[in-house]
């Protein structure tokens, strides 16, 4: 008789094997633009630790241009950046990036966005990845980004990756009282 499988194993116990060579906590080697450290930690709604999280980064360059097909910008790409990356957390839940602060895209619509990150979270009992945004704290653009501003006030600071000594701070938090916001894609 096969062995049942546990409840932690929805996704199935052998998943990180495919995944493991997209594993890559720094991103900005040999790329153009200001390098920076997020640090932050994956934790469940009783705020303890999620120490077996992936998070999944895609992001545009310094100028603000997507290393894919579909980013048709007459902006300059950098052949040393993917904008891309996959971190996981560990016993603590923890996890850290080094990457460079990326330029503002266009919005839907027109105008540009405020330079952000876009992050999905895996994890145990997650059969549908979650999706959310990193903000800066010290970025002006943020009081005209049109995505930003369909967020509830007192909901935005979940978005929003602080200055700390040596990069940023930023906690993904997947239920309860401080939930980060999550987008519907």
């Amino acid at each position: 008789m096969a062995p049942l499988p546990t409840v932690w194993q929805t996704v199935g116990p052998f998943f990180h094997l495919g995944q493991d060579w997209l594993n890559s906590a720094d991103i900005a080697t040999g790329a153009a633009g200001e390098r920076i450290t997020i640090a932050g930690r994956v934790l469940d709604g009783d705020g303890l630790p999620v120490p077996d999280a992936m998070i999944e980064i895609w992001q545009a360059n310094a100028e603000g241009r997507y290393a894919h097909p579909e980013d048709r910008q007459n902006k300059p790409l950098d052949p040393g950046f993917t904008g891309f990356a996959r971190i996981k957390t560990d016993d603590q839940g923890k996890f850290q990036l080094t990457t460079i602060k990326p330029g503002a895209v266009p919005a839907p619509g027109g105008g540009p966005q405020a330079p952000h990150i876009v992050v999905g979270v895996f994890g145990r009992g997650l059969l549908k990845r979650l999706v959310t945004r990193i903000y800066f704290s010290d970025e002006p653009a943020n009081a005209d980004d049109r995505v930003l501003d369909l967020v509830p006030a007192e909901r935005r600071p979940t978005l929003i990756a602080q200055k700390a000594s040596g990069g940023y701070q930023w906690d993904i938090v997947l239920q309860g009282e401080r939930e980060t916001v999550f987008f519907d894609c």
